[in-house]
């Protein structure tokens, strides 16, 4: 017969010893951080020992725990794919906000976040997952299994595969960072989450320009455009945008008072 007393007892004495492991080194939060990685492999001590010890060697905790919160949602959170991220969830209200129904398409859906948020929050009646990556596109696949919500997932690189005028909205949380930027990154995040989510060339806007240019295309009249971008580029992003013939082209913060997104429309004359 189990005994509770020594069954508590072993608990803390396991998250004792792992927040001594995550503050030698170097985790400020270390108790913190070892509850929540035993809370999200269920008390299995097996498992939590290694979670440790990797956590330890610098891995990110949703890619240790393999769960990452996002608006309403518990995802898969593995290598494949960038971790969600607070910013974007603003990037989704937004959306919300302007086309909440038709069809919408996420383009770089990684692990499926945006995609499944606006398929469980919005009304469309249709939510079009896009990336080029098979692996990150197999984890939103997982995700949206898991969640029990449909979505459509495509492998394409960007906007190819879709028709033109067949979007009442397009969204897209792409790469943003220049190269010089990303082998700047904090280790924590170049040295595990993937390279090609993040690095958008000399510039930082080798994803961004093409789909300021075809997002006119796959756009109906009236259809929205919704980016995140990085705070440094983001008015240089509005100009290009507005140049390249978008309107209503306007900077929106992000919930740390940042340049972060940019919403534009396409013209409502046909």
């Amino acid at each position: 017969m189990r005994d509770p007393v020594r069954d508590r007892e072993t608990v803390g004495s396991a998250l004792s010893d792992a927040a001594v492991v995550l503050r030698a080194a170097g985790l400020s939060d270390a108790r913190r951080e070892a509850l929540r990685i035993w809370d999200d492999l269920g008390g299995d001590t097996v498992r939590f020992h290694g979670a440790i010890a990797r956590r330890a060697e610098g891995e990110p905790l949703p890619y240790v725990t393999g769960l990452s919160g996002f608006r309403h949602l518990t995802l898969r959170a593995d290598r494949r794919a960038l971790i969600p991220r607070p910013e974007t969830e603003g990037l989704v209200d937004l959306v919300l906000r302007r086309a909440c129904t038709g069809c919408i398409a996420d383009v770089g859906t990684g692990s499926g976040c945006i995609a499944l948020s606006l398929a469980q929050e919005g009304g469309y009646t249709s939510v079009l997952a896009i990336d080029r990556s098979a692996p990150a596109l197999e984890l939103a696949r997982e995700n949206a299994r898991g969640q029990g919500i449909s979505i459509q997932s495509v492998r394409a690189d960007l906007t190819t595969a879709l028709a033109a005028r067949s979007l009442d909205a397009l969204v897209s949380n792409p790469p943003y960072l220049t190269s010089r930027e990303y082998h700047e990154l904090d280790a924590g995040v170049r040295a595990w989450e993937p390279m090609e989510a993040l690095d958008a060339g000399l510039e930082g806007m080798d994803v961004i320009v093409p789909l300021l240019q075809d997002g006119l295309r796959v756009l109906r009249p009236g259809g929205w455009l919704a980016l995140e971008l990085d705070a440094r580029r983001a008015r240089e992003c509005a100009r290009r945008a507005a140049a390249s013939g978008w309107e209503d082209v306007s900077i929106q913060p992000d919930l740390f008072g940042r340049d972060r997104y940019l919403l534009a429309r396409r013209s409502i004359t046909p």
